[in-house]
C-alpha cells in the first residue's frame, strides 16, 4: 500500500515540478502551522497495544497444525511480512539468504550471513524467554553457499527428502538455488500455511485493525475540514500525513480531482482542487503492523446531479456487498452482489465501469489474501478481514468509489467506520 502511495507521490513530482517542489521563498511544510483541525487532534497512539511473544508462539503451532493437514515437513520463510507475522523479525530484503526454517516437527532453525549474526541473534532473542536455549543460527561467510547451510538444518532435522513450502514471495533467486542445494527435498508453495494462519485474525489484531481504520477516517475528516479550493495534490497529501502523526502514526493518501478520478489508482498529472469538482482520497496507516484502507469521494461545494446519482449506485453497491458478506459465503458471491446493483443501475456490464475486483484481504499487509473477485470459491470465515470498495469510473469525466475495511463476523459483516453518507457531507455533521 505505501509503496503504490510512495510512487504515485514521487511520479507526481517528476511530472510537475514547478508546481509542486517548495522554492526557496516557502517555508518547509514542518514550519508552515497546520490548520487549526488538525492542529487540535489528540494522539491516539496509547490505545494501541503490541502483539506479544505469546501470540507469535501461538501462530507458530498454528502453523504446525496446518503443515501436519497440508502434509509439508516445513516451511521456509524469507525476509516479508509472513516472517515479521510469525517471529517479528524485521529484515531488510537483499541478494543475501536470511531464512527462518519452521519444522512441522522440532524448533526452527534459521540461516544468516556471519557479519550479520549479532543483528539477527539479537532479533531472534526477543521472540524467546528466558527459559529456553539458545537459538539453532547457522551463519555462512561472504565466500559460503547459505542453500547448503539450509540443506545441513533439513538433514539435522530429519527433513532431508521431505516437502518444504516455500512463502510465495520469496526471491526465485533463494528458490532456485534451494533446489539445487536440497534436490533430495520436495519444494511447494507455503501459502495454505501462511495465509491460512494470517486470514483468519484474533481478537487483538481486529483491534488493532479498527484502530487503524479510526486513525485514517479521523484525519481524512480533518484535512477535508481544512481544505480549500485552489489547494494542489501535494498540499492535500502534507495535510493528510500531518493529521496521521497528530494521531500518532505514519499514514497517508492518494489525492485525485475531477476527471483524474476515473483512474483507480490516480495520475501522476498535477491537479488542484476545484469548487464542484470531484475529489478522491485513498489511503491509511499502519497501527503496530496492521493496514487501513479507506477510500473516500466527495465535493468542496455543490455536486451535479449526475455525480450524486452515481455516488448513490456505489453507497447502494458497497451495501449489498457487507449483507451478501457472512460466514459460509463464497469470496466470489460478495463481488457479485455489488456488480449487480451497478449492472442493473446501467453501468455495466462486467468490468466496463466497475474495473476491479470489489475488495482485498487485509492484515499486516494491505493487500492479502483471500481476495473477493468473480470466481472465488473460498469461503468466508469468521474473523476474516477486506476492504469493500466499489466504484464506477467514467473516463473523461469523473469516478467515485466508496471503501471501507470489513469484519466477518458469526453472523455477517461489519465495517470498520461508518458508511460515507454523501459527497457534499462526507463525514457527517461538524
Amino acid at each position: 500500500m505505501v509503496s503504490r502511495r510512495r510512487f504515485l507521490k514521487t511520479g507526481s513530482l517528476a511530472a510537475g515540478v514547478s508546481l509542486a517542489l517548495p522554492t526557496l521563498a516557502q517555508p518547509a511544510e514542518s514550519d508552515r502551522p497546520l490548520p487549526p483541525v488538525i492542529a487540535g487532534l489528540q494522539t491516539l497512539r496509547g490505545e494501541a497495544t503490541p502483539i506479544t511473544v505469546e501470540e507469535r508462539a501461538e501462530r507458530q503451532e498454528r502453523a504446525r497444525q496446518l503443515m501436519r493437514e497440508n502434509n509439508l515437513s516445513a516451511i521456509l520463510l524469507a525476509p516479508g511480512t509472513s516472517l515479521n507475522y510469525f517471529t517479528g523479525i524485521r529484515w531488510e530484503g537483499g541478494e543475501r539468504l536470511f531464512a527462518m526454517v519452521l519444522p512441522a516437527r522440532g524448533d526452527a532453525f534459521y540461516v544468516a550471513p556471519a557479519f550479520e549474526e549479532g543483528r539477527a541473534r539479537e532479533q531472534i532473542a526477543q521472540l524467546l524467554d528466558g527459559g529456553k536455549p539458545s537459538p539453532d543460527v547457522r551463519v555462512w561467510q561472504e565466500d559460503e553457499s547459505p542453500y547448503a547451510r539450509v540443506a545441513q538444518g533439513f538433514s539435522d532435522r530429519g527433513i532431508a527428502s521431505g516437502t518444504v513450502g516455500i512463502e510465495e514471495t520469496a526471491k526465485f533467486l533463494f528458490s532456485d538455488n534451494l533446489r539445487k542445494a536440497a534436490a533430495s527435498a520436495t519444494f511447494t508453495s507455503a501459502t495454505p500455511v501462511t495465509a491460512g494462519c494470517r486470514m483468519i485474525k484474533s481478537r487483538h489484531e481486529i483491534d488493532l485493525m479498527r484502530l487503524a481504520s479510526k486513525v485514517t477516517l479521523t484525519a481524512y475528516e480533518a484535512t477535508y475540514r481544512s481544505m480549500k479550493v485552489g489547494m494542489t495534490q501535494r498540499d492535500v497529501a502534507e495535510l493528510l500525513e500531518a493529521a496521521h502523526r497528530k494521531l500518532g502514526f505514519e499514514g497517508g493518501a492518494d489525492v485525485q480531482v475531477g476527471e483524474f478520478s476515473a483512474f483507480p489508482h490516480g495520475s501522476v498529472k498535477p491537479q488542484a482542487i476545484r469548487e464542484s469538482t470531484i475529489v478522491m482520497i485513498d489511503g491509511g496507516c499502519s497501527v503496530e503492523g496492521y493496514a487501513s484502507d479507506i477510500t473516500r469521494t466527495f465535493v468542496l461545494g455543490k455536486a451535479g446531479d449526475k455525480m450524486n446519482r452515481v455516488f448513490d449506485i456505489v453507497h447502494q453497491a458497497q451495501s449489498a456487498a457487507l449483507a451478501a458478506a457472512r460466514p459460509g459465503a463464497e469470496t466470489g458471491s460478495v463481488d457479485a452482489a455489488a456488480r449487480k446493483i451497478i449492472t442493473d443501475s446501467g453501468y455495466g456490464p462486467d468490468y466496463k465501469y466497475f474495473t476491479h475486483r470489489l475488495g482485498h484481504g487485509m492484515g499486516m499487509d494491505g493487500h492479502e489474501w483471500p481476495y473477493l473477485v468473480r470466481g472465488n470459491t473460498t469461503k468466508l470465515q469468521p474473523e476474516m478481514t477486506f476492504s469493500d470498495e466499489p466504484g464506477i469510473y467514467i473516463r473523461g469525466e469523473f469516478g467515485v468509489r466508496l471503501e471501507d475495511d470489513m469484519h466477518i463476523t458469526e453472523t455477517g459483516a461489519e465495517l470498520f467506520t461508518p458508511q460515507s453518507p454523501s459527497l457534499e457531507n462526507p463525514f457527517g455533521k461538524a
